[in-house]
């Protein structure tokens, strides 16, 4: 294995915490990459990482080490990609919101693979917090305002919220005329990834934000099950109008208070800021955020 290969092993197991998921993510025999980070530390003559059984734990001069090997591996795929118009090729893992990917992503997936052929996409589905760099994910779509700091957030699009019940709600508990006059109205309650909590019912009155708690029997953490209870006539709930736009078609689910709907709710795509961009993970993003603007939400 050369120098440079062995920088792509020792930067994969930092970020991974581990030499097992990074052999798995490279498709290299475990001993392998053993004997990679074990070369490179007789080579440097320092000791880049400590290992115990359970886990894997950089040192100082690994870490500085590491520094360097990103650099010096985004100006080499930077310097192959800028002849002969190369186009990406490799590995690329995304995290996605799961509604976001079936409607706005995977249904344009064909003409993204038949633009590049040689990229393979391996895209998780979930709500919850993602470590970028310990998971191993080259980006990240999130709903809703960016809190990590070590990140650099590119918005994509606003989606636009809505307030619904079932039609059998609707009939059953009647239908809300303001914001203010929910009594006697019950809610599906959204507990938030990061907090845990239950989020409040949101209105925007003449452009400020109300919140509202109303009384609940049931409390979810995930949007389909958010949606799924809505249409048991369980309570209120405020999602994604595009998530929402079929039901209220068909007639399964209301529309409701739509002169005070939430505020509209960012969505952006993430990436590590210390990580200089490779030519792959630009491609997918400029790519997503040409979707996203070409979509009406």
């Amino acid at each position: 294995m050369d120098r440079i290969d062995s920088m792509r092993v020792f930067a994969r197991v930092v970020e991974r915490r581990s030499f097992s998921r990074a052999a798995e993510d490279l498709a290299l025999p475990a001993s392998t990459v053993t004997d990679a980070i074990k070369t490179l530390e007789r080579r440097l003559g320092v000791r880049l990482m400590q290992r115990t059984t359970r886990q894997v734990r950089v040192t100082l001069d690994g870490e500085a080490y590491y520094q360097r090997c990103l650099a010096i591996l985004a100006d080499i795929e930077e310097a192959e990609s800028a002849f002969g118009g190369a186009k990406p090729k490799g590995l690329l893992r995304v995290d996605v919101q799961g509604g976001l990917a079936r409607r706005l992503i995977v249904p344009e997936l064909p003409r993204f693979f038949q633009q590049y052929p040689d990229l393979e996409l391996y895209m998780s589905e979930g709500d919850r917090f993602v470590d970028l760099v310990r998971e191993g994910f080259d980006c990240v779509l999130r709903v809703g305002e960016p809190r990590e700091s070590d990140m650099v957030a590119r918005r994509l699009a606003l989606l636009r919220e809505a307030t619904a019940a079932s039609a059998d709600y609707v009939k059953r508990f009647g239908r809300p005329k303001s914001w203010n006059a929910l009594d006697g109205h019950r809610m599906i309650g959204f507990r938030s990834s990061a907090t845990g909590g239950v989020l409040p019912l949101e209105f925007m009155v003449a452009g400020t934000r109300k919140t509202v708690m109303l009384p609940m029997t049931l409390s979810v953490n995930g949007a389909d099950t958010y949606r799924a209870a809505a249409l048991q006539g369980l309570g209120l709930i405020q999602a994604p109008r595009y998530a929402l736009e079929e039901d209220f078609e068909r007639g399964r689910l209301v529309e409701l208070l739509r002169e005070t709907s939430p505020s509209p709710t960012p969505v952006s795509i993430l990436y590590p800021r210390n990580r200089q961009l490779s030519q792959r993970v630009r491609t997918f993003i400029d790519w997503v955020a040409k979707e996203f603007a070409a979509q009406s939400l």
